[in-house]
């Protein structure tokens, strides 16, 4: 149904029948906005994004999330994987028509502007506009050299040196650790605060020697496995059916909590 009223609007639409092939298609044929559900099956669309994040050709692609969560944490979880827009089901079309405009419209502005502030001395701007994926990106292609600051709301700030648009050391202020690839790493998963780029001579050994792609790619595959179940997390288990004296039925439904008696199972 999205599909059809986007092509009676004049955009040409593929579709996908999972996040695997939304992943496999996008990195066959890079399309101007991407459009995913959070629900789809094989691989959710915040794993897709992350997934796409971790390819410099797709780090500048704008992505709408489809969803049934409305939560602020939500939210605030699409912006940081570097989601541009946020459509909350069930939606009027004529909503999606809207936003679908003015992301492709925001997003070819944003990096005609970056490209152009990047041509010269410097570049200054808040990281929910522009991501910090995007930017090395964008510092790669054009092959900048100099200090790219970041500050964090409220909380740290950090400096990553590139020379030839590649990162050659980065590190957190008034922090010894972490330092180089895994504080990119770290950088990677902040969704808000600003920076600023400054042209500048860097001198000194390439302390981080992996090219952007690396970087990205082990980003997000970190950042997958942070959501993954540890060894410590909880397990809710769902014990066999049982029969019940005096049901008419013979069955029980009782599930437990690891640690807990019996009786605080839930009934």
């Amino acid at each position: 149904m999205v599909a059809t009223v986007l092509e009676k609007r004049g955009y040409s639409v593929e579709t996908a029948v999972d996040g695997e092939d939304a992943l496999a298609r996008a990195l066959a044929r890079t399309p101007d906005l991407l459009i995913p559900d959070d629900m789809m099956p094989k691989l959710d669309g915040w794993s897709l994004v992350r997934q796409l994040r971790a390819h410099t050709e797709l780090a500048m692609l704008p992505v709408i999330f489809l969803t049934a969560l409305s939560s602020e944490d939500d939210r605030i979880r699409g912006f940081r994987l570097g989601a541009d827009d946020y459509v909350t089901k069930p939606f009027r079309f004529e909503e999606l028509d809207l936003r679908v405009a003015k992301t492709l419209r925001r997003t070819a502005q944003t990096i005609a502007e970056t490209r152009d502030q990047l041509t010269h001395s410097g570049l200054r701007g808040d990281l929910s506009q522009v991501g910090l994926s995007s930017l090395l990106v964008l510092i790669e292609m054009e092959r900048k050299t100099g200090l790219l600051q970041l500050r964090a709301p409220e909380g740290p700030s950090a400096q990553v040196l590139v020379r030839d648009g590649k990162v050659v050391h980065a590190r957190l202020d008034d922090l010894d650790e972490p330092v180089d690839a895994e504080c990119v790493y770290y950088l990677l998963t902040w969704g808000a605060g600003t920076f600023e780029f400054i042209s500048c001579v860097v001198e000194g050994v390439d302390r981080v020697d992996v090219s952007t792609t690396h970087l990205l790619m082990e980003g997000a595959r970190l950042i997958d496995e942070s959501r993954e179940p540890s060894a410590s997390t909880p397990v809710a288990t769902i014990p066999p059916v049982r029969a019940r004296t005096g049901d008419p039925t013979g069955l029980t439904d009782d599930a437990t909590m690891p640690g807990a008696p019996p009786e605080d199972g839930w009934d």
